[in-house]
C-alpha cells in the first residue's frame, strides 16, 4: 500500500474514533443501563470497530511511524471504550468496594482522613486533585482517575517488548494483545474503580523501568554515584504501583526475586551467558521487599487479608472448587453452563496462555532463533511464573477471589510475552504460505479475540453480571432514604447490602459497616421468605426499610431469572397493608415494612 494512501486510511480511522467518541458523548444515559455495549449508540460501536480494523491492519503490516500510527489508533480507540461510562455521563459506576473507594475519596475531601491513612491512596489521591483543580465531582474523578490508570497499559506493553526484542513485528502484535484487555477477569479484577486491579494497568510501566535496566549498560547513562537512572525508575514506578495496591506491588517484589535468582544461578553455572553481561537486581529485590514490609505489615487491613487466607486454607468449605460448583449449579438453573461462560469470558485469555506456554517450551528446547539477550529476557519472566503461578494455587485453596487477582497480574506479563511469542508464529506462519497471507490469518484469529476480549471488559447481562451504573436517581433516592428514614431501623436490599451506598454517599470514617443497625451479613432480607409473600417474616426484625433499585431488578428479575426473587412477590408490595412506599423515583424504591401496622 502507497504512503499516501496509508496516511488517508489511518486518518480515516481516526475519524471514525473521534466520530463515535461524540456521539457517545451527544446521548448521555438517561435511565439505568444493564449493559454499557447495549447503551451505547450504535454509531459509537461502528465507529470504534472502524478504527480497530485499521489499526489492526496497520500495526501489522506496517513498520516505523505508520506502525506507531496504528497503535496510537487502536490504544486511543480501548481507551475510549473504556471511558465509556464518562463519555455517556455516568454518576458513577460500580457497586461493592467501589462505592466504598467512593467514601474514602469522599472523607479525603472533606478531612475526615488523610490520604496517607489509607492503605493504597493512590487512585483516590488522583480523584482528589481532579475535584479540587479540575472542579469535577468526586464520582466523576474517580472514574477519570481509572481512565488515567489505564492510559499506560496500552502504552507500555509494547514499549516493554521493544526493549525486550527490538522485533517491530513483536511489538505490533504486543500492542493489539494488550487492546484485548486479558487482566479484566471479571470475577476478581473489573474495569472500574477497583484499587487492585487498576493497579494492574501500573505493572507494565514498572517492567518497562526493569527491562530498561537490565539492558541499557552505557556509562553514559549514569546519575552521580553511578547510579542507574533506570535503576531509580525502578523504585519510582515500584513506589507508584504500591501506592495504588501493594498486592501488586508485592508480586512485583516477587517477579524481581526471581530474575535475581535466575541470576545468581547462571553466575554460578555458566562461564559466557548474556545474563552475565546483566546488572543484579538483588539490591531492588530487597529494597522494594522492605517498602512493602514496612508500608503493609503495620496495616490492619493487611493482616485481616493474611489471616482470611490461613482460615481458607484451613477450611474444608472455602476454596475455588466449592465456589465454581456454586456458580455451575446457579447458571444452569437459569439457561446457562459454565462452559459457555468460560467461552465468553476465557477463551481469548486460555489462546493466548496457550501460544505463551508452547512458546516457552520452544524455548527452553533451544528451537528458537531469539538472540541470546532476548532469549534472557524472555527467561526471567518466564521463571518468575513459577512463583506467580504457585501464589495463584495458594490463593485459590484459601481466598478464591485473591486467586482471579492473582491471574491478572500472570496475565499482564502473558500479554508482554504474547507479542514475542505471536511475531515467531507468524515467521513460521510465513514459510508455509505467503507473508500477506500470515498476516491476514493472524489479523483475523486475532481480531476475533480482540472483539472477545472487549465484549467482556465491562460487566453485562451476556456475562450473567448487569453492568454496575449507578444513576443521579439511584444516588438521590440513597440519600433521601438515610436522611429520613428513623434511627436504629436497618436497611435491606433484594440481594444487594445497602451499607456500601452509606459509604460512598456519607463517607467511611466514624461510620463503621452497618447502616440503621444493618451490615453485610445482614443487609438483605431472607429471598425464600420473601417470595414467598412473606414480608414481615423476611427480615429478622419487626420493622426494617426494603430498598430496591432498577439495578436490582435487572440483576434478580431478569439476569438472574427469578432464581432468587420472585416478580410477583416484589409487585405484591404495592398491595401489602404492611408495607409503605415512603421514597419512589424512575430507578429506586423504598418500603418501610411493619409486621404490626
Amino acid at each position: 500500500m502507497r504512503r499516501s494512501t496509508l496516511n488517508v486510511t489511518v486518518a480515516i480511522g481516526f475519524l471514525a474514533v473521534t466520530m463515535g467518541i461524540l456521539v457517545a458523548r451527544a446521548n448521555p444515559a438517561t435511565d439505568y443501563e444493564p449493559s454499557v455495549y447495549a447503551g451505547a449508540p450504535t454509531i459509537t460501536w461502528f465507529g470504534f470497530a472502524l478504527a480497530l480494523a485499521i489499526a489492526v491492519g496497520a500495526t501489522l503490516s506496517c513498520r516505523g511511524r505508520q506502525q506507531g500510527l496504528g497503535i496510537g489508533l487502536g490504544g486511543l480507540t480501548v481507551t475510549a471504550i473504556v471511558s465509556l461510562p464518562i463519555l455517556r455521563n455516568y454518576r458513577f459506576a460500580g457497586m461493592g468496594d467501589a462505592l466504598t473507594h467512593l467514601g474514602w475519596t469522599r472523607d479525603i475531601v472533606t478531612g475526615g482522613t488523610a490520604p496517607h491513612e489509607l492503605f493504597y491512596p493512590g487512585l483516590h489521591s488522583i480523584a482528589t486533585v481532579l475535584h479540587f483543580a479540575g472542579g469535577v465531582s468526586i464520582e466523576r474523578g474517580l472514574l477519570i482517575g481509572m481512565v488515567v490508570l489505564f492510559v499506560p497499559f496500552v502504552v507500555f506493553v509494547p514499549l516493554v517488548v521493544r526493549d525486550m526484542t527490538g522485533d517491530e513485528l513483536a511489538v505490533g502484535l504486543a500492542a493489539i494483545v494488550s487492546w484485548m484487555v486479558l487482566p479484566i477477569n471479571n470475577i476478581a479484577t473489573h474495569m472500574g474503580v477497583h484499587t487492585n486491579s487498576n493497579a494492574l494497568f501500573l505493572v507494565p510501566p514498572v517492567l518497562f523501568a526493569i527491562v530498561a535496566y537490565l539492558r541499557r549498560r552505557s556509562t553514559l547513562e549514569r546519575l552521580p554515584l553511578g547510579v542507574s537512572p533506570f535503576s531509580v525508575l525502578v523504585f519510582l514506578t515500584g513506589l507508584a504501583l504500591l501506592l495504588v495496591h501493594p498486592q501488586q506491588m508485592f508480586n512485583v517484589v516477587v517477579l524481581i526475586g526471581a530474575i535475581s535468582g535466575v541470576q545468581f544461578l547462571a553466575r554460578r553455572r555458566y562461564d559466557d551467558h548474556p545474563m552475565l553481561e546483566h546488572p543484579t537486581t538483588h539490591v531492588h529485590t530487597l529494597s522494594l521487599g522492605a517498602l512493602f514490609g514496612l508500608w503493609a505489615l503495620g496495616n490492619e487491613r493487611f493482616r485481616q487479608a493474611v489471616g482470611g487466607l490461613v482460615t481458607g486454607l484451613l477450611a474444608q468449605d472455602i476454596g475455588g472448587s466449592t465456589e465454581v460448583n456454586q456458580r455451575g449449579t446457579s447458571l444452569t438453573e437459569i439457561g446457562g453452563s459454565l462452559t459457555e461462560l468460560f467461552v465468553k469470558m476465557f477463551l481469548d485469555a486460555a489462546i493466548i496462555g496457550l501460544i505463551v506456554g508452547c512458546f516457552i517450551l520452544v524455548v527452553w528446547l533451544g528451537r528458537t532463533s531469539l538472540d541470546g539477550e532476548t532469549r534472557s529476557l524472555v527467561n526471567y519472566f518466564a521463571f518468575a511464573l513459577f512463583p506467580l503461578s504457585a501464589m495463584f494455587l495458594v490463593y485459590f485453596l484459601g481466598t478464591p477471589t485473591m486467586a482471579f487477582r492473582q491471574m491478572g497480574f500472570i496475565y499482564v506479563l502473558l500479554t508482554i510475552l504474547a507479542g514475542i511469542a505471536l511475531a515467531r508464529l507468524v515467521g513460521g506462519l510465513s514459510g508455509v504460505i505467503t507473508k500477506p497471507g500470515a498476516n491476514a490469518v493472524t489479523a483475523l484469529v486475532l481480531g476475533a479475540c480482540l472483539v472477545l476480549g472487549l465484549m467482556t471488559v465491562f460487566t453485562s447481562p451476556l456475562i450473567y453480571n448487569p453492568g454496575q451504573h449507578v444513576t443521579d436517581e439511584m444516588m438521590s433516592g440513597y440519600e433521601d432514604g438515610f436522611d429520613h428514614g428513623a434511627d436504629d431501623v436497618p436497611y435491606a436490599g433484594m440481594g444487594y447490602d445497602p451499607y456500601r451506598y452509606e459509604q460512598g454517599i456519607n463517607g467511611v470514617a466514624g461510620g463503621g459497616d452497618t447502616v440503621g443497625g444493618a451490615s453485610a451479613a445482614t443487609g438483605s432480607v431472607n429471598a425464600t421468605v420473601f417470595s414467598e409473600g412473606n414480608y414481615s417474616g423476611a427480615y429478622p426484625t419487626d420493622e426494617y426499610y426494603f430498598v430496591v433499585t432498577d439495578w436490582d431488578k435487572s440483576r434478580e428479575l431478569d439476569v438472574y431469572r427469578e432464581l432468587n426473587y420472585d416478580r410477583r412477590a416484589l409487585e405484591g408490595l404495592e398491595t401489602e397493608p404492611g408495607a409503605n412506599k415512603v421514597i419512589s423515583n424512575d430507578d429506586f424504591e423504598m418500603y418501610a415494612i411493619d409486621s404490626a401496622p
